[in-house]
């Protein structure tokens, strides 16, 4: 039986709150997860969905239509 290490190091790639203007695949077309939960923010924010964003600019989407319609902000 082997203990969790909860105090093991992050790997340096990790970084969560990177910005998404500095993402090397940024200008990539937006993940299938990052579309579906857009087209959900949009549709309780009375908001239209853009499909043509990219991840950078969906991710940044996001952030927004969470301040608008406070999903995604417990805790912050």
């Amino acid at each position: 039986m082997s203990a969790r290490n909860d105090t093991a190091p992050r790997a340096p790639h990790e970084n969560p709150e990177k910005n998404p203007d500095d993402w090397t695949t940024g200008d990539e077309p937006m993940t299938g997860p990052q579309r579906s939960y857009l087209q959900t923010l949009c549709q309780e924010a009375g908001e239209d969905f853009d499909e043509t964003l990219t991840k950078a600019e969906a991710s940044k989407r996001i952030d927004e239509l969470q301040h608008k319609t406070g999903r995604g902000t417990q805790g912050h």
